[in-house]
C-alpha cells in the first residue's frame, strides 16, 4: 500500500485523509497518481466522510506535472492526449465539486498543476516554507484547465499576473492574493489543519453540502465535466502540449537550460 502512488484513510470522526505519495519526485503527477486520486475519491464515495484533508508527503506538497511523463505523452496520438488532459482535468474538478469540505495542507513547493489543486479545495493553510508558481507558460505549455479554479481563488488580475510571469512567490503573496487563508510555521501546519477541521466536523452536513453547491453554482470553476467550456479546456491543454513550442520548452527543462525561443503572436 505504500507504494501507491496516492493513499488515502477515513478516522472514526468521518475525516478522510488523502496524501499524494511520489516524494521522490516531489510528488510531481503523472497518470498513475492521477488515476490514483479518482479512485480514492470513489473509494470514498461510499463511505460517511465529512471532511477530507489533502496532504503531500515528504519536503513539498506538489510539483505539477512530472515532465518527463508529459514528454512521453507529447508523442502519441491527439486521442490519447486529450484523455490524459481529460483525466487530469476531471481529477482537480471532481475535487473542486466534492460535497463535503475540503482542506489542503501545503508544505515546500506548490507549483502548476499544484496550485490548481490548492484553489479547487475550500480551505487551504500553507507553512511558512511554501513556494507557489503557476509554470505552464516556462515549459511551452498552459494551464488551460486550471485556469477556472485559479480565477475563482485568485481572480482573474492575478492570474494575468502570475500565469503569464511564471514567477514564483511566498506563503505570505499567496495570502495576500487569496490563494491560501492562513500561513503558519512549518511545525504547526497539521495542528492548524485540526483546527478547521474541528471547526467543520461543528456545522451540519447537509447545510456544508448545499452551502458548496451553492458557492459553486456562482462560480467559473463550478463547470461540469461534460460541459461544452470543459471540453474547449481539456483540448486546448491537449492541443498545447503537442506543439513545436512545448517540445522547445521540454527540452529546455531536460537539458537545464532557458527555452529558445522565437516568433510572437501579435
Amino acid at each position: 500500500m505504500s507504494a501507491s502512488p496516492v493513499l488515502w484513510s477515513l478516522d472514526e470522526r468521518g475525516v478522510a485523509t488523502v496524501t499524494l505519495n511520489r516524494p521522490e519526485v516531489n510528488n510531481a503527477y503523472d497518470g498513475a497518481l492521477i488515476q490514483g486520486v479518482l479512485a480514492a475519491i470513489d473509494d470514498l464515495s461510499g463511505k460517511p466522510v465529512r471532511v477530507v484533508v489533502l496532504k503531500g508527503n515528504g519536503k513539498h506538497f506538489q510539483a505539477g506535472a512530472d515532465l518527463k511523463w508529459i514528454n512521453s505523452v507529447r508523442p502519441k496520438s491527439s486521442e490519447e492526449n486529450e484523455a490524459a488532459s481529460r483525466a487530469t482535468f476531471e481529477a482537480v474538478q471532481r475535487l473542486n465539486t466534492l460535497p463535503v469540505p475540503t482542506v489542503a495542507l501545503v508544505q515546500g513547493g506548490c507549483f502548476g498543476g499544484g496550485t490548481g489543486v490548492i484553489a479547487a479545495c475550500d480551505v487551504v493553510i500553507a507553512a511558512d516554507n511554501a513556494l507557489f508558481s503557476i509554470t505552464e507558460v516556462r515549459w511551452g505549455l498552459t494551464a488551460a484547465i486550471i485556469i477556472p479554479q485559479l480565477c475563482d481563488a485568485i481572480g482573474v488580475r492575478q492570474v494575468r499576473r502570475y500565469a503569464l510571469t511564471g514567477e514564483r512567490f511566498g506563503a505570505d503573496d499567496a495570502r495576500r492574493i487569496g490563494l491560501v487563508h492562513e500561513v503558519v510555521p512549518l511545525a504547526d501546519l497539521d495542528g492548524a489543519g485540526a483546527k478547521v477541521v474541528e471547526q467543520l466536523l461543528a456545522n451540519a452536513p447537509n447545510a456544508l453540502a448545499e452551502t458548496k453547491k451553492l458557492a459553486l453554482e456562482s462560480s467559473f470553476g463550478g463547470m461540469a465535466v461534460d460541459d461544452a467550456a470543459y471540453k474547449r479546456l481539456v483540448h486546448l491543454h491537449s492541443a498545447k502540449r503537442q506543439t513545436a513550442e512545448a517540445a522547445e520548452g521540454l527540452a529546455s527543462f531536460a537539458e537545464k537550460r532557458a527555452g529558445r525561443w522565437s516568433g510572437g503572436t501579435a
